[in-house]
């Protein structure tokens, strides 16, 4: 369904599923509105990833928030705290930034009633990802109905549609996704600990888990790493 006269609000991080979620709500014919949160965050690459996506996707409207976390700390991506890079565990990782999601959607949410949109785009995956909480279905229906209730916008009947359309398909299902869009994956930014040069790491857990989708979906990652393990193991 074509909705050429609405405007999507995408939660735009720079990396590669926000990028994908982004030309997705795009091919649904929803107007770009992009949402990018400088949050102190140490790989702050991405941010010009953010900057560059939504230009190449054309995003009618792009607003860089600055929200400094770094304030709080309690985690590697926000904190002098060494970033992983032993490979994926089952726990949630020191990664995780605390409430980040919740954070970012609130706003998003305010984004958009400002914006006039009910649809919000987020590009959570609770596949293949590294455990954090908010990104789990149940805590995006949870939101949804948290907005409908505390806004003006939901009071009144018009309640916001959370879109997570990532949520359910694995890296090597967005890396194929990538590919369909025509999207070139160094448009992105995935790495939690660029190095000195500002390549990615190829280590850390969001880089092996990129690394990982796209050799199982068998696309070219044009992203340049600094370390290339043979194998890239979970």
């Amino acid at each position: 369904m074509i909705n050429s006269e609405k405007i999507g609000v995408v939660l735009l991080s720079g990396g590669l599923d926000s990028m994908v979620t982004a030309a997705l709500a795009r091919e649904q014919g929803f107007r770009l509105h992009a949402l990018t949160i400088d949050y102190g965050q140490r790989h702050l690459r991405e941010l010009q990833s953010a900057e560059a996506i939504a230009e190449k996707l054309g995003a009618e409207r792009h607003v860089m928030l600055p929200l400094d976390l770094r304030q709080f700390g309690a985690s590697a991506l926000t904190a002098d705290i060494d970033v992983p890079k032993s490979g994926v565990g089952n726990d949630i990782p020191v990664t995780y930034v605390p409430a980040r999601n919740l954070l970012f959607l609130a706003l998003t949410t305010a984004f958009a009633e400002s914006s006039g949109s009910s649809d919000i785009f987020i590009g959570v995956n609770a596949l293949d990802y590294s455990g954090y909480p908010d990104c789990r279905p149940e805590f995006i229906a949870s939101f949804a109905e948290t907005a409908r209730l505390g806004t003006r916008q939901g009071v009144e009947g018009r309640p916001f549609s959370i879109h997570a359309p990532l949520q359910y398909l694995t890296k090597a299902d967005i890396a194929r996704e990538c590919e369909r869009l025509c999207l070139d994956p160094a448009w992105s930014w995935s790495c939690y600990d660029p190095t000195s040069e500002g390549m990615a790491c190829g280590l850390c857990d969001s880089c092996r888990l990129r690394r990982k989708g796209f050799a199982e979906a068998g696309v070219e990652d044009t992203t340049s790493y600094a370390d290339h393990p043979e194998e890239i193991e979970d």
